[in-house]
């Protein structure tokens, strides 16, 4: 009892230390120093059970170490939590190259490289997910028939009258206008688009009618970045 009792005096303390801006001096805001203050209490109150019963010095020993170490690594942990989001980010990015890591406050989407070398993307059109690749080359948005027919496109009434080559060779395609497409957060509404015909295109097109709505894009050898 004798240390619960101390480290609730201590937290009295610290609590007047962080109000006179004291975490200042260790680089920390206010509001840092007060949310690293219940670890400091936990740490006093676990350190006061180790001496409250006799223990072998050997098991005591062992025990300080492994409480520093935990209080160590949740304090590496919590000050370095923005790069740790980041690194997760990449890590999630790699296993799922079509899902974009999105930074809100940047207003950026991220998407990894693909195994097969492109800049998959899940993009929504009209509220259905759209697997897409990221191409410069395309003059427009090109959506496959079936990704039309999903996204809510009466396909029936469409004219194909508009040359187009893609990757099986040359076809044909309809023009249309996309309610909404959204891409890693960044949303467009009435995107001109293309509908190529049946068996012209593998995969819809993430081309220029969107690319150029942006502040930005680039890429790098294995990163994509999108800014709205």
């Amino acid at each position: 009892m004798i240390f619960i009792g101390i480290a609730l005096l201590i937290s009295v303390g610290l609590a007047l230390l962080i109000s006179a801006d004291a975490g200042a001096m260790a680089g920390l805001t206010q509001g840092q120093t007060a949310q690293l203050l219940p670890l400091l209490v936990l740490l006093i109150v676990f350190a006061g059970g180790l001496f409250t019963r006799r223990r072998p010095a050997r098991e005591l020993l062992t025990s300080v170490v492994l409480w520093i170490g935990i209080f160590a690594l949740a304090g590496l942990t919590y000050a370095y939590r923005d790069e740790l989001t980041g690194i997760a980010g990449r890590v999630a990015g790699e296993l799922q190259p079509g899902v974009a890591v999105v930074n809100a406050q940047q207003g950026t989407a991220t998407f990894r490289r693909g195994m097969g070398g492109h800049f998959e993307i899940n993009a929504t059109v009209n509220d259905h997910t759209t697997p897409m690749i990221f191409d410069t080359g395309a003059s427009a948005v090109v959506l496959t028939i079936a990704d039309a027919e999903a996204a809510g496109i009466d396909t029936d009434n469409l004219r194909f009258s508009i040359a187009v080559s893609t990757a099986n060779g040359t076809g044909r395609a309809a023009r249309v206008r996309l309610d909404q497409l959204e891409v890693g957060g960044i949303a467009r509404q009435g995107i001109v688009a293309f509908v190529a015909e049946a068996g012209a295109l593998d995969t819809s097109l993430l081309g220029m009618t969107f690319l150029e709505t942006l502040s930005r894009y680039s890429v790098t050898q294995n990163a994509l970045e999108l800014e709205d």
